[in-house]
């Protein structure tokens, strides 16, 4: 198993190469590259075989099932060598020996079954051990960047998946969906937190899941959690918390549906997005100090801009504090104890591949929460463009098909399991009784029980 885990340490070396590339020049010394030679497809896991042991029996089944699709040309003639050699070990002619390999066509059908076809199976794995391995033999071979996914839950609970580099979080979130139950909700994310550096982020449904946990070292201690954040798309349920932040919270909640649907064809149905005209005091995190200085920052298409000390709040004075294409955004955690913020409403703006502390991140901080929510909504809005805006009509549609399939498949579960009514006899017309049938016993008295809460006096 450790030789196994050695070749899947050399595989990575890819990825590793495209990770460093992306990695700033002076950062690179920060990083360990012993720590960045281990990479491993296991995420949340520090052992690629424990990650498989994790994998429920349908899950493990259909990864095998999915690699065995995937086998490139070269690989098929190396199993069919492989499957003919067998084959002439037990026969007993010596011409045999050197029969040439024949064509894969010619292989029995079981031989080409998703179970036996891996390596130098020639049978239906039989344990959850023989499986693995085969995965393990299987993994080492495709092209396909996979990762096993431990995802934990709001409960304390977890989910285990295979994902691979083409799939979406928006496709992650429908495979949660049915494993989960839930209600299907569009609040529901995947979330990333970084303990180390006390942050969270919420990953965006076009998002490919694999590239940014690829940016993970083998000994992180970052988790994903499948959480519902009503915040996800606060944007588009209550455009003008944004749109409209310059006026009082009277005009605001007084806003009905069709003019919210006018703000969301103003600002996102056109041809180029407008970004909410965002500006306001915030505080700025000095670099390598705990010092918190006030900046006036203004919210722009391209990034985030700020007046220098002593110019005017022009545009023409206005500095460029960070571009968002290679940056995401996060909230942060306890900040004001950790780096004597002057409040925990802050933000963190770094790029993905940095994870631990570092000169190239910028930490800013909010005076309330209604600023950071507009602070950090914004930004993802400038960032994203329309897509966000796509990927929310997207989560709408998916989430109401899922709720249709769930209600159909519970009513005919009930149907199929009600008792069948068939018609009763009427029954029979009840027998009076008279007094004088029973002379010597009085009739009882009939007194009705009490109201509940109430007893007789």
């Amino acid at each position: 198993m450790d030789d196994i885990d050695a070749m899947f340490s050399h595989l990575l070396g890819e990825m590793d190469h495209l990770s460093q590339s992306l990695m700033p020049a002076a950062d690179t010394a920060e990083v360990d590259p012993d720590t960045q030679a281990e990479r491993t497809f296991s995420i949340g896991f520090t052992d690629l075989n424990e990650s498989l042991n994790e994998l429920e029996d349908h899950d493990l089944d259909a990864l095998v099932a999915d690699l065995e699709s995937k086998s490139t040309p070269s690989e098929e003639r190396l199993l069919t060598d492989q499957q003919t050699n067998i084959r002439t070990e037990n026969q007993i002619a010596a011409s045999a020996l050197t029969q040439e390999p024949e064509p894969a066509a010619a292989i029995p059908p079981q031989l080409n079954s998703v179970e036996s076809s891996g390596g130098l199976q020639m049978s239906e794995p039989q344990t959850k051990a023989d499986k693995i391995k085969l995965a393990l033999e299987k993994l080492r071979e495709a092209k396909v960047r996979k990762l096993i996914v431990k995802v934990l839950m709001s409960d304390g609970s977890s989910k285990t998946l295979m994902v691979d580099e083409r799939q979406t979080v928006r496709e992650v979130l429908d495979q949660l969906f049915e494993k989960t139950h839930c209600d299907c909700s569009i609040d529901w994310s995947l979330c990333e937190t970084n303990p180390e550096l006390q942050i969270e982020r919420g990953f965006e449904d076009h998002e490919h899941l694999v590239e940014p946990l690829s940016a993970w070292t083998r000994l992180s201690e970052n988790k994903i959690y499948f959480v519902s954040r009503p915040q996800k798309y606060v944007m588009f349920t209550e455009p003008q918390v944004f749109y409209m932040w310059k006026k009082k919270k009277e005009c605001m909640s007084g806003i009905n549906e069709q003019a919210k649907q006018i703000l969301l064809k103003e600002h996102f149905g056109g041809s180029t997005l407008i970004v909410p005209d965002l500006q306001g005091m915030l505080y700025l995190k000095e670099d390598g100090k705990k010092l918190w200085k006030p900046r006036y920052f203004v919210l722009r298409a391209s990034g985030i801009y700020y007046v220098p000390k002593g110019k005017t709040k022009s545009s023409s004075d206005l500095a460029c504090f960070v571009h968002f294409e290679k940056v995401n955004i996060y909230t942060t955690n306890n900040f004001k104890q950790k780096y004597r913020a002057p409040s925990d409403f802050c933000f963190m703006l770094k790029h993905p591949c940095i994870q631990k502390e570092s000169h190239y991140v910028k930490f800013l901080c909010c005076d309330d929460e209604h600023t950071l929510l507009l602070w950090v909504n914004s930004i993802r809005i400038a960032k994203y463009g329309t897509v966000l805006y796509e990927n929310y009509q997207a989560a709408i549609k998916r989430t109401s098909t899922l709720q249709t399939l769930h209600f159909d498949a519970h009513k005919g579960k009930y149907n199929s399991h009600a008792p069948q009514i068939r018609p009763q006899p009427s029954p029979a017309p009840p027998k009076t009784t008279n007094v004088e049938d029973y002379p010597h016993e009085p009739p009882p008295d009939f007194i009705p029980p009490p109201p509940p809460g109430h007893t007789h006096v």
